[in-house]
Order: C-alpha cells, then structure tokens, then sequence
C-alpha cells in the first residue's frame, strides 16, 4: 500500500466509499464523476502505478480485473446492451490517479 495513494486508502477501507464488489484482489466502486448511466472504477488492493508498471508477477490481476468487469456489467444490466471497459495510462491518456484501474461505462440508451 501506498500511504499516499487515494486508491490504496479506499481499497483498504479507510475512506467511506461503498463497494459494489470486493475480494481479496480487487473492489468495485462508483466513480465519483460518472461519464455514463454505470461507471465503475475496477481496482487492485495492490499497488500498481500505472499499465506501464506491470510485471509478469501482475498477469492474474489483469486477468481478474477483465473477469470480474464482465461479471459487474452483467450485474449493472449492460451485458447485453454494450459497454465500454477503459484504463487510462499515464498523464498523457488521462490517467489522473496513479493507482491502476479499468473502467466500466455503460446504461447508455442507443436506440435514439
């Protein structure tokens, strides 16, 4: 864990963030600034900064955080109607926290 890290804190329980999942890997959590209907931050307990900081020791949380996105989308109800899964990486691609996590965005009505 990170001591300064915001991701770290809630992934850890020491900030009053409700979780829509949680394991010995990962939670789920709404963003606190949706861009969808459902957006949900996909997130590690453990530490990793970036996409750019993964290792081979890292493959079964990526692993795991794609699993448990398709288990959450079917839980929000967008499984069916489509959904968007996301990691920002580095400044540059809009990576703001630096705190690997994958978004979940989907609720959009696309039958207008």
């Amino acid at each position: 864990m990170d001591k300064d890290c915001l991701f770290c804190k809630i992934a850890a329980g020491k900030m009053d963030t409700e979780f829509e999942f949680e394991n010995d890997t990962l939670v789920v959590f709404k963003d606190i600034n949706p861009h969808a209907p459902v957006h949900w931050l996909i997130v590690p307990k453990k530490h990793i900064r970036s996409i750019n900081d993964l290792t081979a020791a890292d493959r079964d949380i990526v692993a795991e955080i794609t699993d448990v996105a398709r288990q959450m989308a079917r839980q929000a109800g967008v499984n069916e109607s489509g959904y968007k899964l996301l990691f920002n990486v580095e400044r540059g691609g809009g990576q703001v926290i630096f705190h690997l996590h994958m978004h979940l965005l989907g609720g959009w009505d696309k039958r207008k």
